[in-house]
């Protein structure tokens, strides 16, 4: 490994028995002693994130992957010495706040632009969870499948990855994880974890190097392990006795492949009998195949207890910490794959300057019109690498970082967050590729066509889109749709021609051809809640309507899109007939009224006909 193993909690000599007599020997890099915060020789976390912490950063902002993770018995500090306490923070939150602190130092010239993801997982009963992911309805469902990349090595499958942009959302996302994670009390530790935490930070710098792109991706391991425990010390019985077994099964495996990987780098295996490592015996060591004995630089820290009954404990961490020092791991500074092409095709374009050079020096012959066409060509495919290359970083930061809008990949899929209301238009032309995502600001939002005579803050082209269509009013979250007039506007499949309040799910179309899905993510985040706690009965009708409405649309859409614009031309023609004959009404009202001013049955006529433009109105 690229530091050797730490021990911490030296144990105390112990006398009386023959196996404790005898003198045992350890050697490490670094020995802590955190069990009396009175004692001189006290180790903080703030010296052990010095001592420890500070390479991990080191190797992360030079290219490398990195790796901490804490081995030990259940109750001897692991999750103190990694996690800690909300006033007394371990290494995660410590080694987190200082990639932000650098990041923030080097962030002053534009000099390097920094990009970070997060995902966090637990490995519980040999099944894989996602931590920041949407929980299972019970631990014992079936978790996320491993699998293993050709270059990239073992991953997660369907881990949701996260977009980090400053240290307070690292720090939501961390505590998120925590609480989702699983713990029980067993008679030797109050809060004990019941599966082995790995948070992972994926860091990528990118920078231009005399005009040519530099990329580097580091990977950060901080591994949480559950602890080593035995029945007849934990009293535990049940689930708590299978989760003891299954985090003993993968220790045991975690071990063996420690004392595998030591053999050969000690160069104890031979030609006749090959030293067989065995990650895929366990998940934990399958997913840390790498940190373990491949491109990391990795830490192990040995936490032990100082208490006289945990002695075989603490000699069995103490000594697969003694062998963890021997692993010799290769770490090495891994490059995007297109910012390498460009190295090699400018080092080519800088051969062919050099032979072009020699051919002209020479004699003005063939060779050198070959030489400079290939300089050439080279010359562009550099110009077009790095410009693909540069446009990933100068645009996509420019829209992920408004403050409203969220990216982060869930598996095979990236999934657009947005905390406001907003819509999401169905485009029905089968060409069409793109998603395009209206967020609603608190106020009023305008929607026309570029041909208005003010501002539009949504510009539509759809046919039958007048130039100032309708308004969108949020008021504190309540938005209401308010057609213009003679705008054409239908909310899951009714025209309206007043305000009407949109609800989670709505389907509006305006004009002929635009529709769009009306999202309301803290209405749907508090019906989601009442939906599963059997408290949805004051909702179940509004939103059994929308769900029908909307079906009702979509089938129709589906089965024949000219129906529904056919629909929505139909009732347009019924609305404006309807407007017709109230024009004509108001004249007769007028008329009548001039023409017999001075009879008294006139009014009772008027107020007839009034009543009757009323109600057809309505109609």
């Amino acid at each position: 490994m690229g530091t050797g193993p730490r021990c911490d909690n030296w144990p105390v000599p112990c006398r009386g028995d023959k196996l404790k007599d005898r003198g045992k020997t350890f050697f490490y890099d670094f020995s802590y002693d955190s069990t009396d915060r009175g004692s001189p020789t006290f180790a903080s976390q703030e010296q052990v994130f010095h001592d420890l912490g500070a390479d991990v950063l080191k190797a992360a902002f030079e290219g490398y992957n990195a790796c901490v993770f804490a081995y030990g018995q259940t109750g001897s500090g692991k999750s103190y010495t990694m996690m800690g306490h909300a006033d007394d923070k371990g290494l995660i939150p410590r080694i987190c706040e200082g990639l932000f602190s650098e990041i923030s130092l080097r962030s002053t010239s534009d000099a390097v632009s920094f990009h970070t993801e997060v995902s966090y997982l637990e490995i519980y009963n040999e099944r894989v969870h996602d931590l920041l992911g949407k929980r299972p309805a019970s631990s014992e469902g079936a978790g996320l499948r491993v699998r293993e990349h050709p270059r990239d090595g073992p991953y997660v499958e369907s881990l949701s990855k996260h977009l980090v942009h400053n240290h307070s959302d690292l720090e939501s996302l961390i505590i998120h994880g925590n609480i989702n994670r699983t713990t029980a009390s067993t008679l030797m530790n109050n809060f004990s974890s019941r599966s082995h935490a790995i948070f992972t930070i994926n860091f990528t710098q990118a920078w231009l190097d005399e005009e040519l792109p530099r990329e580097t991706l580091s990977k950060i391991h901080l591994v949480d392990l559950a602890g080593s425990e035995r029945a007849n010390a934990t009293c535990t019985t049940g689930a708590c006795l299978k989760e003891g077994a299954n985090i003993n099964k993968s220790l045991v495996t975690l071990g063996s492949v420690i004392s595998a990987l030591a053999d050969l780098s000690l160069g104890q295996s031979t030609k006749k009998k090959q030293t067989f490592i065995p990650y895929r015996d366990s998940v934990l060591t399958w997913l840390l195949k790498d940190s373990l004995g491949g491109n990391s630089m990795t830490t192990m820290i040995a936490t032990v207890s100082p208490a006289d009954v945990n002695y075989a404990e603490t000699l069995n961490t103490l000594r697969y910490a003694s062998r963890a020092k021997n692993i010799v791991n290769t770490p090495t500074v891994y490059e995007d794959g297109n910012v390498k092409v460009i190295r090699d095709l400018q080092a080519e374009v800088t051969r062919l300057l050099g032979l072009l050079e020699e051919a002209n020096q020479v004699s003005c012959g063939g060779p050198s019109v070959k030489v400079e066409k290939a300089l050439h060509h080279n010359e562009k495919k550099v110009l077009a690498l790095t410009k693909e290359w540069s446009s990933k970083f100068d645009e996509t930061p420019s829209i992920v970082q408004e403050e409203t809008v969220a990216l982060r990949k869930e598996g095979s899929g990236v999934v657009l967050d947005c905390q406001l209301p907003h819509l999401l238009a169905i485009d029905k032309d089968l060409l069409g590729t793109g998603l395009i995502l209206y967020y609603l600001n608190e106020g009023r939002t305008l929607i026309g066509s570029d041909k208005a005579s003010c501002s539009q803050g949504i510009v539509l082209h759809g046919p039958g889109i007048l130039c100032e269509h309708c308004v969108l009013e949020n008021r504190a979250g309540s938005v209401t749709l308010i057609p213009q007039d003679g705008a054409l506007c239908s909310v899951n499949g009714s025209v309206v021609t007043h305000p009407c309040q949109l609800i989670q799910g709505a389907i509006v179309q305006l004009g002929r051809g635009t529709i769009l899905r009306f999202n309301q993510p803290t209405e749907a985040a508090q019906l989601r809640e009442k939906q599963q706690s059997g408290l949805l009965s004051a909702f179940s009708l509004s939103l059994t309507d929308t769900a029908k409405s909307t079906e009702n649309l979509s089938k129709v859409m589906l089965q024949n899109p000219g129906r529904m614009e056919e629909k929505l031309t139909q009732q347009e023609v019924e609305r404006q007939q309807v407007q017709e004959s109230l024009n004509r009404r108001n004249q007769d009202i007028k008329r009548l009224s001039k023409e017999n001013s001075g009879a008294s049955h006139q009014p009772k006529a008027a107020e007839k006909m009034g009543a009757e433009m009323e109600e057809t109105g309505k109609r």
